[in-house]
């Protein structure tokens, strides 16, 4: 189901891209950090190279067009002040999971990562979300997506299904375990979109034949995006229920995205990318 629309907001489209629409979701409000410190030190995923050179001005103006894009259509846009060596925290998606005022920290495979769960604990602390500390290995909203009442949860990689379990137990909603296969695709968001309270698109050769079984009749009138999409991270998109802000070279998926009535708006993170982050993962939902 849609969500209720809100005030009219003006936003003009960024070159290249459909015009977006006046009416946004309400109270639709993000949790971003400024790539700062962004480069490419190590490789815990198939995109990273640390052979190849990242340009972090590039990154901070790429960053800030997003940013800009969610002040026009609206949103709310809390910042995480980004710490130093943490190079990674860009990807404000990773830190936790946010529902019901309640904040389930992250706890990240690599050692690398690590120290980001602490940095966002302490920002949902000083926000006033109820805290949960996790026991279990989980990266937040890269695994844990809200659709509807149901909360879509992925392991293979990086999350363990213990952490699911985890998940159950504090927001009490039903948890639907679905394993990722393909190493790409190492978190849920860049292979699953979650478009509004019933509607999804994903990429099906990233799951299991049980989760894409499961998937299947959910939601059978799912948007399918191919691998040439998912793999420019089309995937790895934000949607308020109305619009979807996708990476531009989606072209196919944006095309499916209005036919179903959906508007949409192309940002390039062309840099980000290097570290094997899209939109989504720049991006978490705050959910009070």
């Amino acid at each position: 189901m849609k969500p209720v629309l809100t005030d009219t907001i003006t936003a003009p489209a960024p070159s290249g891209t459909a015009a977006v629409r006046s009416e946004q979701a309400t109270t639709f409000s993000v949790l971003m950090c400024p790539p700062t410190h962004f480069t490419v030190q190590y490789a815990i995923n198939p995109w990273m190279n640390p052979d190849i050179p990242t340009d972090t001005a590039a990154a901070n103006r790429q960053w800030q067009e997003l940013r800009e894009t969610y002040l026009r259509l609206g949103y709310d846009v809390q910042v995480v002040e980004p710490v130093a060596g943490l190079v990674d925290m860009v990807f404000a998606a990773n830190g936790g999971f946010t529902l019901d005022g309640k904040a389930y920290g992250a706890r990240f495979l690599h050692a690398e990562r690590a120290p980001e769960g602490d940095a966002y604990l302490r920002w949902f602390e000083q926000s006033g979300f109820d805290v949960h500390r996790p026991r279990y290995t989980n990266e937040g909203e890269g695994d844990f997506l809200l659709c509807g009442e149901t909360i879509l949860a992925g392991h293979g990689f990086r999350t363990s299904t213990e952490a699911h379990d985890e998940v159950r137990g504090i927001f009490d909603r039903e948890v639907v375990s679905l394993r990722l296969i393909d190493p790409a695709y190492y978190h849920l968001d860049t292979a699953l979109t979650v478009l509004d309270g019933r509607t999804i698109a994903y990429l099906p050769a990233a799951f299991d034949e049980a989760g894409r079984a499961e998937l299947a009749h959910r939601y059978p009138d799912a948007i399918l995006v191919d691998e040439a999409e998912a793999a420019v991270l089309g995937l790895n998109a934000v949607s308020d229920g109305h619009t979807v802000i996708h990476a531009p070279q989606a072209r196919k998926f944006a095309a499916d995205l209005r036919a179903r009535g959906f508007e949409t708006v192309g940002v390039a993170l062309p840099e980000l990318l290097l570290g094997g982050g899209g939109i989504k993962c720049c991006t978490q939902e705050l959910r009070r």
